[in-house]
């Protein structure tokens, strides 16, 4: 059931260009089950027309599965030929082409970054063919939470004060507002207030506040200043700096009050005067900010940030298309679900464009994936160097496989909208948002664009949290669950064990109910989130 449930993620095709090959799958309508997919077998054949299975232990050399001989040491996750593969032939997994042989592998043979390339592929986006109507449950049977309502009708999960930067220069001074009201311990006598968290980043100088930079930050600024997580936001400038904060307030027609101040360390006489001005201003806001109440939200004020990071070979096979099923869930109460990570989905953006709402909607995903591939070849790079060094120790070869793995966080509704960089998401459903795919650069850009809760897969033990937006972490095996307990919120590598995702589905959407209520997750019990606020940097920095 859970294999079945991942492969209905992948109604698309991979062709070859014209001469080379032309196949098109439709795993819908074809899945296929052997033996080899059993529950708790050593080898997962995720579909019927797959040349390599996924070892769930470790495969000894001279150890014969299910007919096959292993001609080398297969370590959890990674691929093993199951049938000989000639030189230049795809290499399928989940039924799709993730790679192309450069020499003849045999039968038993481990299947890697030393036999694979990537190769040339050629897509049918089929726009918005998929596309349906979603059926979205009436407010009276939604799933709710306790949230914190804004005055314009946003919902919050947390209520942090935020002290934020217009530049590095001004990142010591934020950093000593935050530690000096924290050692005070003045927010004791504000229960309503899950903290203060200084936001600092490394620019915010010699850029052109006409350019691409400046627009960014300022999205990414306002959209941190305006995210229903925070009760209150002070901006710390030094002055002379190029992202003049003046202007940033012009921009947004933005007046100073008690919830939202600004200064600068130039004016304001120093970083002694500017430091102590700060924790008054703090003081200022402590009584506004505490006086707001949790109360009963239904699940449609839900923007959750979808991410992965360290992944491996059982990312798309277990956590990714569980979540995939929360978000089913979720868009089946009204809410939304961000996808972001373009690199991330690169090879696997043809089954995003047949579930666009609109071929607008698919052609502007398109239009993003054209500016990468651009953007990597001016920079002496290429899509493939996307996967790291641990998502190959992991299993993961090339930028394709982990792309289809990736694209399973979406779950199966309908793609309503793209969005650019920490713009502000406005859609219900299932979205998507373009960022690199470096996680804090990522989940930056999807909190900026509203998010107020976020789930975040990892199979390597990316050790991540996030502030003010809580982040619960999915495991996407047992054993980095087991290592790192103190990090992972759900262990999913029980899906290979006989789990199905639909339950493991409800399970993450059980905890994000409870989250986004108040419960901490285990980042936030171990204090992460405030080193994460990393904006986006696209053009030249002078």
């Amino acid at each position: 059931v859970a294999i079945s449930r991942f492969l209905s993620l992948f109604p698309g095709c991979f062709r070859r260009p014209p001469g080379l090959l032309n196949c098109y799958i439709s795993l819908r309508n074809q899945v296929t089950m052997d033996k080899a997919s059993r529950p708790g077998s050593p080898l997962l054949r995720l579909h019927g027309t797959d040349n390599v299975v996924v070892a769930t232990r470790i495969i000894e050399k001279g150890e014969t599965l299910e007919g096959i001989t292993a001609q080398a040491k297969i370590m959890r996750g990674h691929k093993m030929a199951s049938v000989k593969i000639a030189n230049g032939e795809p290499i399928r997994k989940f039924g799709q082409i993730i790679g192309f042989a450069k020499s003849d592998i045999a039968p038993g043979e481990w299947v890697h970054e030393h036999n694979v390339i990537m190769g040339e592929l050629a897509h049918d986006y089929a726009f918005a063919q998929a596309a349906k109507t979603e059926e979205v449950l009436p407010e009276n049977q939604r799933a709710t939470f306790q949230g914190y309502r804004r005055k314009n009708g946003k919902v919050g999960t947390r209520n942090y004060i935020g002290i934020m930067t217009s530049v590095n220069c001004s990142a010591t001074v934020a950093a000593h507002i935050a530690r000096e009201v924290e050692r005070s311990g003045m927010l004791n006598d504000y229960p309503n207030i899950d903290g203060i968290v200084a936001l600092t980043q490394d620019n915010g100088c010699v850029i052109d506040y006409r350019g691409v930079i400046f627009d960014t930050f300022k999205r990414t600024a306002w959209g941190y200043a305006t995210n229903p997580n925070m009760g209150g936001v002070m901006m710390v400038g030094l002055g002379c700096e190029g992202f003049q904060i003046p202007r940033f307030k012009e921009a947004y027609k933005v007046e100073e009050n008690e919830l939202f101040r600004t200064m600068t360390i130039q004016e304001t006489g120093g970083t002694k005067k500017t430091v102590d001005r700060g924790i008054a201003y703090v003081k200022e806001m402590l009584d506004s900010v505490n006086n707001v109440k949790r109360e009963t939200c239904p699940a449609s004020d839900l923007v959750v940030a979808l991410q992965c990071g360290g992944s491996d070979g059982y990312s798309g096979i277990t956590a990714n298309p569980a979540l995939g099923a929360a978000v089913d869930i979720l868009v089946r109460h009204g809410g939304t679900g961000i996808l972001s990570e373009t690199p991330e989905i690169y090879g696997a953006e043809h089954l995003l464009t047949r579930r666009a709402a609109t071929r607008e909607v698919g052609e502007k995903l398109v239009g993003i994936i054209k500016w990468w591939e651009d953007y990597t070849r001016r920079n002496n790079m290429e899509m493939n160097n996307n996967p790291s060094p641990g998502n190959k120790l992991g299993g993961l070869t090339t930028i394709l496989e982990k792309s289809l793995g990736a694209a399973a966080k979406g779950g199966t509704t309908t793609l309503q909208a793209v969005y650019n960089y920490a713009e502000p998401v406005t859609a219900k459903g299932f979205v998507f948002m373009d960022t690199p795919g470096y996680d804090p650069v990522g989940a930056t850009g999807q909190v900026a664009g509203g998010a107020n809760l976020m789930c975040f897969t990892t199979g390597r033990g990316s050790a991540y949290g996030n502030k003010p937006c809580p982040s619960i972490k999915l495991a996407t095996n047992t054993d980095i669950y087991t290592r790192m307990i103190d990090d992972m919120d759900i262990n999913c590598g029980d899906v290979v064990e006989g789990v199905p995702l639909e339950v493991k589905g409800q399970q993450i959407f059980d905890l994000m109910l409870k989250t986004a209520s108040g419960q901490k997750t285990k980042s936030e019990e171990l204090g992460y989130g405030e080193n994460e606020y990393v904006p986006w940097y696209i053009g030249a920095v002078m």
